[in-house]
């Protein structure tokens, strides 16, 4: 039998569908057969999303502690005093910031202490996390931080196209001031990098965005193409990488669809994150690139004018678990893998050689 990982899921903000969707997609006995999961949320509204869907109980409950292994195929990490059940709270709030900052900072920790194979995070809302204190732009800039990751990039898989993002969470008329060579340069030696060690393609074709419409027209409508795109992308093709552009983003992403490329490198968020919503709602993840650890989440967001209302659809989510649980697999084979590996090649420490006659 393969490896069955132990996956954890953060609950995201408790006034969001987080506990929908996961309920949703756990409820698949299909899916819980592959893997054991550790859920940090809020067991009350697991168990009212639950009740709205019409779904028993298949999980145990536990309390906030350090982090462990677990015997159960699923347990709920309660944390109750962060309780809104009850509240009305539908709408980003203190509250909501400070307990799926908690759920986040706890599955990474068991992530790094290796508790865990992979973290799955349901949507958080940014202005709940404002509200709390915490000055995140999202997901990906903590898991960085509490990595201690420098180079790391956001892409979204699934669907009929796979997209890395240059810049992430940044405003429009802040582009200019995130966007350099080197922004260019390491989402796309990491991408080629997961297209080769994760989706298992040895020689990845990699479609570059130009920033400007038209892709600059030869300078017509901005330089950013000449000055720091194709510098960035010489330097990736000088590694190895099979990058081609820069295109207008109006069209590649159609040859991308159509499997003339196996990804495409987005200059700035919604650039890459329409078509991907587009073409794959229910289907996409995100996947965070450069972490020593795996986390994948949904590519939606917490959809607060749905909650209670049992409307939420788990595609996505089910999609983040599915690929979570192949990731974990793949990294716990290549390690054994290796491991067996060094093993055969040790020399041999036999202490009584045959005496050549």
């Amino acid at each position: 039998m393969s490896y069955r990982p132990t996956i954890a899921i953060t609950m995201g903000d408790p006034a969001g569908i987080g506990a929908e969707v996961i309920i949703k997609a756990l409820a698949d006995p299909v899916l819980r057969h592959r893997a054991k999961f550790v859920i940090y949320g809020l067991n009350e509204q697991l168990a009212y999303a639950a009740d709205l869907a019409e779904f028993d109980a298949f999980w145990w409950r536990d309390a906030p502690r350090p982090a462990r292994t677990y015997p159960h195929d699923v347990v709920v990490i309660d944390y109750d005093d962060y309780s809104i059940l009850g509240s009305n709270i539908n709408e980003p709030s203190k509250i909501g910031g400070l307990a799926s900052m908690r759920f986040c900072l706890d599955a990474i920790d068991a992530a790094m202490k290796g508790f865990v194979d992979a973290v799955v995070t349901a949507p958080i809302a940014k202005e709940s996390w404002n509200i709390a204190g915490y000055n995140y732009p999202g997901h990906t800039e903590l898991f960085a931080e509490r990595t201690n990751t420098r180079d790391f990039a956001m892409m979204f898989a699934g669907g009929p196209i796979r997209v890395a993002l240059a810049t992430v969470h940044v405003g429009l008329n802040a582009i200019w001031n995130q966007l350099n060579i080197g922004s260019i340069y390491h989402p796309t030696m990491l991408l080629h990098h997961a297209l080769r060690d994760w989706f298992d393609i040895d020689h990845p074709r990699i479609a570059v965005c130009g920033l400007n419409p038209h892709a600059g027209e030869n300078g017509a409508f901005g330089d950013e193409e000449e000055r720091l795109i194709k510098p960035a992308m010489l330097m990736a093709k000088d590694q190895g990488v099979d990058c081609r552009g820069p295109f207008p983003a109006d069209t590649i992403f159609l040859k991308a669809r159509d499997g003339h490329y196996d990804a495409v490198v987005a200059m700035y968020h919604d650039q890459g994150l329409i078509p991907v919503k587009l073409l794959g709602f229910d289907q996409s993840v995100n996947l965070t690139l450069g972490l020593p650890i795996i986390r994948t989440s949904p590519d939606h967001g917490t959809a607060f004018d749905i909650v209670g209302k049992n409307r939420a659809n788990p595609g996505s989510m089910r999609a983040a678990i599915s690929m979570a649980i192949d990731l974990a697999i793949k990294r716990h084979d290549k390690k054994q893998f290796e491991k067996n590996r060094d093993v055969i090649d040790q020399p041999s420490n036999d202490s009584n050689p045959q005496t050549e006659i």
